[in-house]
């Protein structure tokens, strides 16, 4: 059988120290709850840094270094309209990876309840 790109693709290799590096840092910056403020306030819609100030009441110094450490990471993107620079989600996956998350908290809580609720 010939591997063609796709399948290499699909193969799972072990992950170098500095892949894990990059793949730290992409959590690190989800570890922080404002960054997820402000990634789920960018569902669905791109955003002024003015309209994200009033959906997170943070301060614009204060949301400007969280949108910066977002899009370093590749989480969002930016685009300059003369004076405004408008947001949006660069990877949805993010998101997806969130509602992962929840889900497991989620189910965590219900197995606690269910533990409780017997006693």
């Amino acid at each position: 059988m010939r591997m063609t790109s796709r399948t290499r693709s699909r193969t799972r290799r072990e992950p170098t120290p500095e892949l894990l590096e990059l793949i730290a840092a992409r959590f690190r910056a989800l570890a922080e709850p404002t960054r997820l403020a402000i990634l789920h306030a960018l569902e669905g819609k791109e955003r002024t840094v003015t309209e994200l100030v009033e959906m997170t009441g943070l301060g614009q110094g204060n949301l400007s270094k969280h949108l910066q450490q977002l899009h370093t990471c590749g989480y969002v993107s930016r685009r300059r309209d003369g004076l405004f620079v408008h947001y949006a989600l660069a990877d949805k996956d993010v998101l997806a990876l969130c509602e992962i998350m929840c889900n497991r908290i989620e189910s965590e809580l219900d197995v606690s309840h269910k533990i409780v609720a017997a006693r």
